[in-house]
């Protein structure tokens, strides 16, 4: 098993969302606390709802105790109220805690020698590839596991705190939780499963803030407590503590509502608890699902943009409230986990470095974050990251989702439908695409000048998805648009009609470059080959063969004129003709389209041995330690002791007066897709280091290991670091069906996951006796091979 890193409590940072992919998630800290509860259909950061914790009180030989099952975080005492009560952080907890997380599952163990049972938690919701449903699923499976160490038999109660999140609309300045109108909970016992459904009547069933949530057990002996007492200031969780420390859930009258808003007066709520007799050397499991259910959204990505007008989630076509998704998890929890074990033990049983699954893995939070959602026909949508309290820039945007590798291998459904809207919705009659999807909405389409990477690498996706189960009808269906798309290209970008594109070029860093540039130029070569390839599997060897004869002439033409005998570089008309141009310098993205047509088997684009010339370069001179990094002017994403990949710099001189906006900056999506092109390249070791870099800084420690961030977090171009798996392996997906592989690490003895889009396993590489290697491929899920 490939070892995945270990949290301590004392680390800041380590927190792992848990949720299904587009029905947001809570967090898990790796000192246990929940955290982050971003489930309200955009981004949460540092909110969590009051009073959401896991306790447990244990009785043996005469003794009794009573513990939050959590260990110390470090209290922010600069808060100007101090620690809110609704945190608890002031009631005991276990000495300390680990959390090691393999993806979907994240283990933590308590450590208390005080304390004669052994406690620790798994935690997951299912992940399981080609499963976009049974992957989305808007709750979260918690697994306590006691063991007694005492040599006296136990009495322990495990119990579940958790608040309605009926018309939860957040908090006020102190921090208290704002008042949520008519609610109510209600015990249920029925199907093999028991709980507390939390709902309300505050607001109807198709408003935004409509929510409910539930927490369920199995069985139906489960000890539930409706609601905490609600009346003023703390005497909910007053009440609540002194029963639990009798080992018991006491219900209580209600108080009156107090008119004061402190504590949990605006809120109520509900525990359910789980008692187990456990023997001395005896161990039980206690285990609760958390789910939620908020339906409604903007119809949109803003809410002004169709005012009073909302759309459903698409976990809302499928359940009809929280209930209903948590028994589904519950009910289905041996298949899903079954499944979801499966591929964990696939991925991390790689031979593959540790940092590159690592990466690949942790990454995958960015599927479940709202940075990503589905439509109720399951279209997927996404930003490009989350900010603190909004989503980042909108609209599936074409030119960021080029970088990211993991849906498509994983999940390639998602991705059709992403394809499928930007060709039969956004590429208008002209063949102008919307780098930003907004018609879909009834919006009219995003106002700005088509994206050239973006256009041109989307029909290069579409060729990806074909390939990746989309099969014959997929691409009849985005052929004729991509032709449209490709066409407007030419036209727009190469108006002269030489096969270089030269006119003015919106791109990924938010600016226009203007001439000949290797970042345009080789989508565009991608961009060819992808369509000479989807007419032949169309059978239309003319166009096919047009193509072709537009590859080779740009292909030649390019190298000839932008590569400096070292790299590409972008030609201009003057120095400093325009601003925000990069010019004689050694971009890190000049060959993200051949990185692009490496995963898709589209071969070389551009002479070899300037391609490897150009990769080596780019690590050479853009890969930078702390002492060698100069002056950021722009957004600062690592610190100066830091080693990272910036997006361009001079080798030769030359920087223009106004470089591209932000050529100084490391985004860990560009470090990961350049360490992709490197493996192909033959550079596996400077790809490693490249990674290893990116991994020591999402540590824990300074940073989230599972939220890497750009202009938000959860950065969907860190989705790029998916693509290491395929490179390494030497995965390629063939148009005429099946695959090839020939691992580029660990070679006489090599396991590694892999997804061709219709079925998922392991692919096994080994030497024999006689020293000749053998293939073999295990599938584990999806179609037999």
């Amino acid at each position: 098993m490939n070892p995945s890193p270990i949290y301590a409590n004392t680390a800041p940072h380590a927190s792992y969302p848990l949720g299904g992919i587009g029905t947001g998630t809570i967090s898990l800290h790796a000192s246990g606390q929940l955290t982050e509860f971003e489930i309200f259909n955009r981004p949460s950061q540092g909110k969590k709802l009051p009073y959401s914790f896991f306790a447990m009180h244990s009785e043996w030989a005469g003794h009794a105790d009573t513990r939050v099952l959590e260990a110390p975080q470090t209290p922010d005492f600069d808060l100007a109220r101090g620690c809110h009560p609704h945190r608890v952080m002031g009631l005991p907890r276990f000495a300390a805690s680990t959390m090691q997380v393999n993806v979907p599952f994240a283990r933590v163990e308590f450590e208390d020698d005080a304390l004669p049972l052994q406690v620790s938690l798994t935690a997951f919701n299912p992940l399981i590839p080609l499963c976009e449903d049974d992957s989305g699923i808007p709750a979260a499976l918690f697994r306590f596991r006691v063991r007694n160490v005492s040599g006296s038999p136990a009495r322990v109660l495990v119990a579940c705190s958790m608040p309605d999140i009926h018309n939860h609309t957040g908090f006020d300045c102190m921090e208290n939780y704002l008042p949520s109108g008519q609610t109510f909970s209600e015990a249920r016992r029925a199907g093999g499963v028991s709980g507390l459904f939390m709902d309300g009547r505050a607001v109807p069933a198709d408003a935004l803030t409509y929510a409910n949530n539930a927490i369920l057990t199995p069985g139906e002996d489960a000890l539930i407590l409706p609601a905490w007492r609600r009346g003023g200031w703390w005497d909910g969780v007053t009440s609540f503590w002194d029963s639990f420390c009798r080992g018991e859930l006491q219900a209580e009258a209600e108080g009156a509502d107090a008119q004061s808003a402190i504590g949990p007066a605006g809120c109520r709520v509900g525990t359910v608890g789980v008692r187990r007799e456990i023997a001395p050397g005896g161990s039980a499991d206690f285990t609760f699902v958390l789910s939620w259910y908020v339906p409604n959204r903007v119809r949109g990505w803003f809410a002004q943009d169709n005012p009073g007008r909302t759309m459903k989630n698409h976990y809302a076509t499928r359940f009809s409230d929280a209930w209903e998704a948590g028994a589904c998890l519950l009910q289905n929890a041996e298949r899903l986990e079954a499944a979801s074990r499966r591929f964990s033990d696939a991925l991390y049983g790689s031979t593959l470095p540790p940092q590159v699954v690592e990466a690949a893995a942790a990454n995958l939070t960015v599927l479940r974050s709202n940075t990503c959602w589905r439509c109720e026909d399951g279209t997927f949508m996404a930003w490009e990251g989350c900010l603190e309290q909004e989503g980042s820039c909108h609209g599936t945007c074409t030119h960021v989702w080029n970088y990211a590798q993991a849906a498509a291998f994983l999940f390639p459904g998602l991705e059709r439908s992403a394809r499928l809207n930007e060709f039969l919705v956004e590429t208008a009659a002209d063949g102008k695409m919307s780098f930003r999807t907004q018609q879909r909405f009834g919006l009219p389409p995003f106002d700005m000048h088509a994206a050239a990477d973006g256009q041109l690498g989307t029909i290069v996706r579409a060729y990806r998805e074909y390939l990746l189960g989309g099969g014959e009808a997929f691409l009849r269906a985005v052929y004729p648009a991509a032709q449209r798309a490709l066409s407007y290209a030419e036209r727009t970008w190469d108006p002269d009609g030489d096969g270089l594109l030269e006119a003015r070029q919106h791109n990924t860093y938010d600016i226009e470059f203007f001439g000949v540039n290797p970042l345009s130029g080789v989508f565009y070569l991608a961009a060819l080959r992808a369509m000479e390839e989807m007419a032949r599997a169309l059978g239309l060897p003319e166009d096919a063969g047009t193509y072709r004869e537009r590859f080779v002439r740009s292909s030649k033409l390019l190298d000839e004129r932008c590569f400096t005998g070292e790299y590409y570089v972008q030609l201009e008309s003057a120095p400093n003709a325009h601003p925000y141009q990069f010019g004689r310098g050694c971009l890190s993205d000049q060959l993200l389209g051949q990185t692009l047509a490496c995963l898709t088997g589209l071969g070389g684009l551009l002479p070899e041995e300037h391609l490897q010339s150009a990769a080596a370069a780019i690590f050479r001179h853009n890969f930078l330690t702390g002492d060698a990094r100069g002056a950021c002017l722009q957004r600062l994403y690592v610190a100066p002791d830091e080693p990272g990949l910036v997006l361009c710099s001079w080798p030769d001189g030359g920087k223009p007066d106004f470089p591209f906006v932000y050529s100084d900056e490391v985004w860990t999506g560009v470090e990961y897709q350049v360490a992709t092109l490197l493996v192909r390249e033959g550079m596996v070791d400077e790809a490693l280091e490249i990674v290893r870099a990116v991994r020591r800084r999402y540590d824990g420690v300074r940073r989230n290991p599972f939220s890497e961030i750009e202009c938000g977090y959860h950065y969907a171009r860190s989705l790029a670091s998916w693509g290491l798996i395929p490179a390494l392996s030497g995965f390629t997906p063939r148009a005429e069906g099946g695959f090839t592989f020939s691992p580029r690490v660990c070679q006489d003895d090599f396991h590694c996951f892999f997804s061709d889009g219709s079925r998922w396993g392991v692919l096994h590489q080994t030497r024999g006796e006689d020293g000749a290697l053998s293939q073999r491929v295990e599938v584990l899920g999806g179609a037999p091979l």
